[in-house]
């Protein structure tokens, strides 16, 4: 009896000590819930500390002095130019009261010509191969009259556009020089969050300037490009390197000296530097500008399908009773296009592409940006949950394989022709011109050109027939202005055209 009365107190008396730490652990884990543990560290540190070389200081001299001879201050200049209103009126009701002076001191308030003075503008370009081939900003160089480079041996030349992209807002410019310093192109996809880079460019107009600054975001959207293009592509590499006006087109660099980024936005509620700027990756700007060079113009890809440009929310989910995924949401196909004939389906979400994860719609952009029509690609998605790859071949906006050719200029008008016949001529008081007949998608439609219109000079040059008039666009690039009349009517009237819009 002893011995079981023992054993049952020494039972009973285990069983409370076992419940009295267990209840005391239940109370301190409470307690202090989210402590840290000494010596424990979690999963994303894995394989960090102990690396050699963490917190040395880093030496930005030798990038800096490789990469500056290679960036130059780009100078722009725009005539002035005399603007009508777009819309025909006869001469302003005050006309016949002030005689001619008087109609004209009315014209700007009825629909009269207005001057806009000439202007200057400066930007940042990047010396890409040894026989003086530019990138740079399409908005530093667009509708510019006249284009200088000076580099940083203060020596200066005269600049032609060899082609421009609005979508990626990248432009390629050309000095005639030889044996000129370039910048060797770095791998973007290798830019990490923190890791230090250089901002190098001609800001405020001041001489070639170098600022540092970390990676602080990648894949960012600012929805700029929308300004200048109907398909913008964003995919902003994000700095804290100071960037100010006069730095667009400029260099980002790593500390090896690499171009990793062509500098292009600024955020700042004022228009400069407030802690954030924005370069385009390299490994678009080279794709953009071997296309440029090699084709004329940019050889885009197109995949076909719809996605929401800022993701789902949980509303939106809710709403259209979307199951849980990662990567980019389809949520419509294009007839015909790439993605329909490789059997992707709305409601997929595309995690890949080439084995590269996207999880955003920017980064899905920055992905296909680098191909062009006719590139087989594989592409990973998740449909109810269950991953497939499937092999796509990329298309072009029209939607087939070929090589999109460089539109002539007069084919981007979108308008059909005709001679000026001599009887309006005569009674218009014109030795000639070309009229619009008809109107269709272009750039003149853009304008608010009206059919009917009479072509008379482009860039003052004097239009008389249609063979003129492709004569006078041959060698214009960015925006031109149109002048002419419209027959029955007494004023004289100027359209401002971009001649580089997709």
């Amino acid at each position: 009896m002893k011995l079981k009365t023992i054993l049952a107190v020494v039972g009973i008396s285990a069983s409370t000590a076992i419940l009295s730490v267990w209840g005391y652990s239940s109370i301190i884990q409470a307690k202090y819930a989210g402590i840290q543990e000494p010596g424990k560290l979690p999963v994303n540190y894995a394989g960090f500390f102990g690396k050699t070389g963490a917190g040395e200081p880093v030496d930005f001299s030798q990038a800096a002095s490789s990469a500056t001879p290679a960036v130059v201050h780009i100078k722009t200049r725009t005539k002035a130019k005399q603007v009508s209103n777009n819309l025909p009126k006869k001469n302003n009701p005050f006309g016949d009261f002030f005689g001619d002076g008087g109609g004209d001191l009315f014209g700007d308030l009825f629909g009269g010509p207005r001057i806009i003075p000439q202007q200057q503008a400066s930007g940042s370009g990047v010396i890409i191969s040894e026989d003086g081939y530019i990138v740079t900003n399409n908005h530093v160089v667009d509708g510019a009259d006249e284009i200088n480079i000076t580099l940083t041996n203060k020596k200066t030349y005269k600049a032609s556009v060899i082609g421009t992209d609005p979508s990626t807002d990248l432009a390629v410019v050309k000095i005639e020089a030889k044996g000129l310093p370039y910048l060797v192109y770095g791998n973007s996809d290798d830019s990490k969050l923190g890791q230090w880079v250089l901002a190098i460019g001609y800001p405020l107009s001041l001489d070639v300037t170098v600022t540092a600054g970390i990676v602080s975001a990648k894949s960012r959207s600012l929805n700029i490009n929308d300004r200048q293009s109907q398909t913008p592509i964003e995919s902003f590499i994000q700095t804290d390197a100071a960037v100010n006006p006069g730095n667009s087109g400029g260099a980002l660099i790593n500390t090896t000296g690499e171009l990793i980024g062509i500098n292009s936005a600024i955020a700042s509620p004022t228009g400069s530097y407030a802690g954030y700027s924005y370069a385009i990756p390299v490994n678009i700007v080279k794709k953009i500008v071997n296309d440029i060079i090699k084709f004329g113009t940019v050889q885009r890809a197109f995949l076909g399908i719809s996605y929401p440009k800022e993701g789902l929310s949980e509303e939106d989910k809710k709403a259209q009773n979307i199951k849980e995924g990662d990567g980019v949401y389809v949520t419509d196909i294009t007839e015909g296009g790439a993605a329909k004939a490789a059997g992707i389906q709305k409601g997929d979400f595309i995690t890949k592409i080439n084995g590269s994860p996207v999880n955003s719609g920017p980064e899905l952009q920055e992905q296909i940006a680098r191909y062009k029509p006719g590139d087989k690609i594989s592409i990973s998605f998740t449909r109810d949950g269950k991953p497939t790859t499937v092999s796509v071949v990329m298309k072009n906006k029209i939607g087939n394989t070929s090589v999109v050719k460089t539109t002539t200029v007069i084919e981007k008008l979108g308008a059909d022709f005709e001679n000026l016949d001599k009887k309006t001529a005569t009674a218009n008081e014109i030795p000639g011109g070309v009229i619009v007949k008809k109107l269709r998608e272009g750039s003149l439609k853009k304008s608010r050109m009206q059919e009917g219109f009479v072509i008379t000079a482009v860039n003052g040059k004097e239009v008389k027939n249609v063979d003129e008039l492709k004569e006078a666009l041959n060698n214009i690039k960015g925006t031109a202005f149109f002048d002419g009349i419209y027959p029955g009517y007494t004023e004289s009237y100027r359209y401002p055209v971009k001649l580089d819009e997709e």
